[in-house]
């Protein structure tokens, strides 16, 4: 599988999330469609969603419902598209937002392999590969973000590194969409710093490629321990993507509510 070929299918990918068209994320100016996903939109992806930006680097195309068209439509075209994923003008997006019911929710960075980088790398410990069976004891805290419990029957390929019978790192995988699955990793504190990360991770997307697949990785934009694996790993920036949620949904997730219940 070729660079071009993995992004068009992340590309195409991103289309059926959204409802738009893939050469929308190349126009020369932004573009504003109905929210509308496909069937074959990413699984994990929980509604309600009330609009989600996302720019491949030339502009940006947002999925939106009706109740905020107007508004995000006026946002994108106030700033160069990718001051609109940044403070301070992100304020005057949420302020307005909050006034309709909703927040910002999600902000974060999506990695594609670059199949030029993507390479075995030296692991210090044994590596194993995993299947699903081998997952079922691995439910755990140290392991959640490699793993997911609330969708355990999509987590069907990892990577484990073990010192002994140990397992002190873990890169897996769930089957997010057809033809993309998503990178997680995780790796025991005592055991950072070493390369176990990168050499999972890399490992884990060179078995999804010869599985046919696009491996694509996932952190916040803060997170720069999780950017950097993925560098050292082979990936490389592809797309930035933004969700607003209705404020009830955000407060919630910050505990707002409970908070006030306890009153």
């Amino acid at each position: 599988m070729t660079n071009f070929e993995i992004k068009e299918i992340a590309l195409r990918q991103s289309a059926e999330d959204m409802g738009c068209k893939a050469q929308d994320f190349f126009s020369d100016k932004n573009v504003v469609v109905p929210y509308n996903p496909g069937k074959n939109a990413r699984k994990y992806i929980k509604q309600p969603v009330i609009c989600n930006f996302v720019s491949y680097g030339s502009n940006i195309v947002v999925a939106t419902t009706e109740e905020v068209a107007d508004l995000v439509a006026e946002y994108i075209g106030m700033f160069e598209f990718y001051h609109c994923f940044e403070t301070p003008n992100l304020h005057w997006l949420n302020e307005r937002l909050e006034k309709r019911g909703s927040k910002v929710c999600f902000m974060a960075e999506y990695f594609l392999p670059d199949v030029n980088r993507i390479a075995d790398k030296e692991c210090m410990y044994e590596t194993r590969i995993l299947v699903q069976e081998d997952f079922k004891d691995l439910y755990i805290p140290d392991w959640s973000n490699a793993l997911c419990e609330d969708r355990k029957q999509l987590d069907v390929l990892g990577v484990g590194a073990y010192d002994n019978d140990r397992l002190v790192g873990l890169a897996a995988c769930s089957v997010d969409c057809d033809e993309m699955w998503q990178i997680g990793v995780d790796v025991l504190p005592g055991y950072r710093r070493k390369g176990i990360g990168s050499a999972l991770t890399s490992r884990l997307a060179t078995e999804i490629l010869n599985r046919g697949k696009v491996p694509f990785y996932c952190c916040a934009w803060s997170n720069i321990r999780s950017a950097g694996n993925a560098i050292k790993s082979g990936f490389v920036p592809a797309w930035a993507e933004m969700t607003v949620k209705p404020k009830s949904v955000v407060d919630e997730m910050n505990g707002v509510e409970v908070e006030e219940k306890n009153r």
